[in-house]
């Protein structure tokens, strides 16, 4: 395995409350420490080989969609400074520097927020097979990959690991969170996707679709949480390349999707190992994003 591949954060006498899919998520009492692994996951799975950088480059770009859209909403980054954290993290700069945050605690909500403004994905199978998605209907005769003609808000249930989500409609969040609480939600999922695709755009990068969570603070106020328009929690396609009516080249993890799907793989455990020019190509891919967004190389 590559030696800068991080898959777990564990370090000798520290063990993470909650490992999700990417992330290790450490208890700090107030607040929580979250630290993005190498990890990877296709399809609800874990893979065995992790992708060099990713949880840098996962971090830094969360943080810098957490900064640069902070006048939409309330987020619950705190700082990405080891200095700042409480030992043993600190100590251990080697695992957790560049790819950990702290951040304020929230009761996370029981959805997550979708925006997409292209037609892909699972988007695209739902629409060839009912002419909407989440019972939002749709143009007819789109091609796979149309830019919508307005972005749709698009909720799934938020699965356990190794389950999938399920798109929902607008009224089942509301039933899930009441109706108030499901306009806001909805309200917030496109304007943060509205603002950071017209970023995006302006560095060539189209932002297909992504995925938002958010909690509630002590307060009850609202609260963006988890990750911000990244690589993994959305699709990221190459502008000068786009072109409608197939799938496209991307920035994501997509091409690994892709990778597995070529080889005819059930999407059930345990997921197959990743050759290591699928590792090479997708590690720069995910690098590419951040310096095209950001400006900044992964440190």
């Amino acid at each position: 395995m590559n030696p800068a591949v991080i898959i777990s954060t564990e370090i000798p006498g520290l063990s993470a409350a909650r490992k999700g899919k990417v992330r290790d998520v450490y208890d700090l009492g107030e607040n929580l420490l979250i630290a993005a692994t190498d990890r990877l996951s296709a399809f609800d799975v874990i893979l065995p080989d992790g992708i060099p950088n990713k949880g840098r480059v996962l971090t830094q770009i969360s943080a810098f969609w957490f900064r640069k859209l902070a006048g939409v909403v309330d987020n619950h980054l705190t700082s990405t400074d080891t200095n700042d954290f409480p030992e043993p993290f600190r100590s251990h700069p080697e695992v957790f520097a560049g790819r950990s945050m702290v951040v304020r605690k929230t009761r996370p909500l029981p959805v997550e927020c979708i925006a997409r403004g292209y037609l892909s994905g699972s988007g695209w199978t739902e629409y060839r097979r009912t002419g909407a998605i989440c019972g939002v209907r749709l143009p007819a005769g789109l091609r796979e990959s149309d830019r919508l003609p307005e972005p749709v808000f698009t909720p799934t249930t938020k699965a356990e690991i190794g389950t999938h989500d399920e798109n929902i409609t607008f009224e089942e969040v509301a039933g899930l969170v009441g109706e108030d609480t499901a306009r806001r939600l909805r309200d917030l999922t496109l304007s943060l996707y509205a603002r950071g695709a017209e970023f995006a755009a302006s560095r060539g990068i189209i932002i297909a679709d992504t995925k938002f969570e958010f909690g509630v603070d002590d307060g009850g106020t609202l609260v963006w949480i988890d990750e911000a328009l990244t690589p993994d929690s959305s699709r990221f396609w190459p502008m000068d390349l786009y072109a409608p009516g197939g799938a496209q080249p991307s920035f994501d993890k997509q091409f690994v999707r892709d990778y597995l799907l070529s080889i005819r793989w059930d999407k059930k455990p345990p997921a197959p190992r990743l050759p290591d020019e699928v590792i090479r190509t997708t590690a720069q891919k995910y690098e590419d994003a951040l310096l095209r967004l950001s400006g900044v190389p992964v440190g």
